[in-house]
């Protein structure tokens, strides 16, 4: 091989080595700058506010920008907090100064059905009441769809008795087991769970008032708690018409409304609403049942 042919031949391998050393140092370099805008953008995604030279750059212009986001963002959820905090005293607002009349309405038209009064205005003072009954009744299944859309649900875990829950939960619902002669029997119980008090009463009382809607006059409604290792469960057992195996697992949607309860008032909140405020927790609801044989609810409640 001639002279000339070895110095080209070796000319052309720095040429190609040279090259790509050049290839490798500005992938390593491209690498750099997308690792340093990674971690950029995950301070950006955390809300961190970063320190910006304000110079001509590429990371300059970047961190400028993302710091105008995060601001937006930070100044956009501060808006929609106030925003959802007017929403939740105006419905708290509204819901005690409807309840308040409106109660009054229903007492005072059962006053007057009490009373000797020609039939025609005996008729009326029924439909009163019963209209009244109805307004209630959309009252509160308003308020509770509200909890959803607003997300009022916003649940402070501490540990509580389990006794001082049931009660509460029972006496919420005593006089309309009372209309159907319908007893309920709470076992006590020593025990404590970690649970939200007034969220939990809430979904403890939706159980309660689904087991007297569906149960029949002068039935049971059996109420006790169970203690596991890691869970507190519970139980709300009714003597009602059962749930069919096929929809136990729709009950919990949001608006479903089985086939067999159309004829009753319901929106379909209630169940969706037991289930948020359990999984809120750190808890988990189930259900067992058979058509004619009752339903039997479980709400697991943490224990540590």
């Amino acid at each position: 091989m001639s002279g000339a042919l070895i110095s080209a031949v070796v000319l052309s391998c720095a040429a190609f080595a040279g090259a790509a050393g050049y290839t490798f140092r500005y992938r390593r370099r491209i690498r750099r700058q997308m690792d340093t805008v990674l971690e950029q953008l995950d301070r950006a995604i955390g809300g961190t506010i970063q320190e910006c030279s304000y110079d001509e750059s590429m990371d300059s212009a970047v961190i400028q920008r993302l710091n105008q986001l995060v601001e937006m963002s930070r100044m956009n959820c501060e808006q929609a907090d106030r925003e959802r905090n007017l929403v939740k005293a105006l419905i708290s607002d509204i819901s005690h100064q409807v309840r308040t009349p409106l109660t009054n309405i229903m007492l005072y038209a059962g006053l007057l059905e009490e009373q000797e009064l020609p039939e025609q205005a005996g008729k009326m003072a029924s439909q009163i009441h019963r209209q009244a009954d109805k307004l209630d009744f959309f009252m509160k299944e308003l308020v509770r769809s509200s909890y959803l859309e607003t997300e009022m649900i916003a649940v402070h875990v501490e540990k509580s008795p389990v006794d001082e829950l049931i009660a509460r939960a029972c006496q919420a619902v005593e006089m309309q087991a009372l209309k159907k002669g319908i007893v309920i029997e709470a076992e006590s119980s020593p025990e404590s769970a970690f649970f939200d008090m007034k969220w939990t009463v809430e979904a403890l009382v939706n159980l309660l008032d689904n087991a007297v809607k569906y149960s029949p006059a002068q039935s049971v409604i059996r109420v006790l708690s169970v203690p596991y290792e890691s869970f507190l469960c519970v139980r709300v057992k009714d003597e009602g018409i059962g749930i069919r195996e096929e929809e136990q697992g729709l009950i919990f949607q949001r608006f479903y409304r089985s086939p067999e309860v159309s004829g009753e008032k319901g929106l379909g909140i209630g169940l969706y609403l037991v289930r948020e405020i359990i999984k809120k927790q750190g808890g988990y609801i189930k259900v067992k049942s058979e058509p004619g044989s009752g339903a039997e609810f479980s709400v697991y409640l943490r224990r540590n």
